[in-house]
């Protein structure tokens, strides 16, 4: 009864390492449009070190650059989301220094800073749109 289905997606954050979304093969048994309804990492803005430490603007980056690529392979893709635009308030998050009552997940930061993961994001749009017809 559905038209379009949505799946979320943390390769890289909540499972696995970033890397691995190159070797991820998705399939689905139905025949319908497919979309990532949610997908991403954390990180705090200016929070900056290798792109294996978690929290960092640096990791955040990477998993994209491993996600977006992944994303455009899966069969039957229809769009996507990335999960959140802005980092917004959320009282289950307490990590103390890290998270701070927000989930850090956003291209932007809560007071409108952009994150690396917003360029990337950006450059990956922009290349889609020259490959359009």
């Amino acid at each position: 009864f559905l038209d379009v289905l949505g799946i979320n997606e943390y390769i890289g954050w909540y499972e696995r390492r970033p890397g691995d979304a190159a070797t991820l093969q998705w399939k689905s048994i139905w025949k319908k449009p497919l979309i990532v309804s949610e997908f991403g990492a954390g990180a705090v803005f200016g929070r900056h070190g290798d792109s294996d430490g978690r929290w960092t603007e640096e990791y955040q980056a990477d998993v994209y650059r491993h996600q977006l690529p992944m994303i455009q392979h899966m069969p039957n893709i229809a769009g996507l989301t990335p999960w959140i635009l802005v980092d917004v308030r959320a009282p289950g998050r307490t990590l103390p220094g890290v998270q701070d009552y927000h989930n850090r997940k956003g291209l932007i930061s809560d007071r409108g800073e952009r994150k690396q993961e917003f360029y990337v994001l950006q450059k990956f749009y922009r290349e889609l749109e020259k490959s359009q017809p």
